[in-house]
């Protein structure tokens, strides 16, 4: 089984080789499993691109680099088109945050499940078995409140979390849907775009389900980069946008 995970990293330089070493820990242990990388270096300061490229070993790295800083959505935008491109209708693409939040080994359950049948698939906050460190209480609650509207606005069967970045999506579904949709598959607006693809991919029949995520901010070496609240504005927007269809 072949997998290609995007991550798109903006001053991750201490948090890349941790995830590394997850993921070759994960090909070392598990069954004809192969894991390719690829980090889009959206203008880091740091020198996360450098780390990257000393800290790969003999794992499949490729690393872009962003000329200008595009923020997450553009930077997701071009890890998944890369895998487009690199990846056959048979593998599956894994996104996940390059901070040291997301555990690679929660990669394995995933792809699993992509396998049963699923299209999407989300390690999502709020399914039992979930465990979450480090969050302040205050994002946690909001978190929980955009939940709610999620599911009562735009409900999709077998979704609880719409927002969290860390997925696993059939590379055959996810090839279909930019070839129908092209960069609008891509919201605009930042972290918010993790909602947009959703809501996109379900309009297109997506069979998608969650497993439970093991979160760990509290091992997240650097500071958040999500801005709170124009986040939130952005991911109002895009429901609302997506639940009238006005493009």
């Amino acid at each position: 089984m072949r997998i290609w995970v995007v991550l798109p990293a903006y001053n991750e330089a201490e948090n890349i080789p941790a995830i590394f070493d997850g993921l070759r820990a994960l090909v070392r242990d598990t069954y004809r499993l192969e894991i390719n990388v690829i980090l889009v270096d959206d203008c880091s300061t740091d020198d996360t691109a450098e780390v990257a490229k000393r800290s790969a070993g003999d794992l499949p790295v490729r690393v872009l680099r962003n000329e200008i800083n595009l923020g997450l959505d553009g930077t997701f935008m071009r890890g998944v088109q890369a895998a487009d491109q690199l990846s056959r209708t048979d593998d599956i693409i894994v996104c996940m945050d390059a901070d040291n939040t997301h555990m690679p080994s929660q990669i394995l359950r995933m792809t699993r499940n992509i396998q049963e049948g699923r299209d999407v698939v989300i390690a999502s906050r709020y399914q039992y078995g979930a465990v979450v460190r480090g969050v302040p209480l205050f994002r946690r609650f909001l978190s929980r409140a955009m939940s709610l509207l999620f599911r009562t606005a735009f409900p999709i069967p077998g979704v609880r979390d719409y927002s969290c970045g860390y997925r696993a999506y059939r590379a055959s579904f996810l090839k279909a849907a930019l070839n129908r949709h092209g960069e609008k598959l891509f919201s605009r607006g930042g972290f918010a775009c993790m909602v947009g693809i959703l809501l996109k991919l379900h309009k297109q029949d997506a069979i998608c389900g969650e497993v439970p995520i093991v979160l760990r901010y509290d091992q997240k070496g650097g500071y958040s980069k999500m801005p709170v609240f124009s986040t939130v504005y952005s991911t109002l927007a895009i429901l609302f946008r997506e639940r009238f269809n006005l493009g």
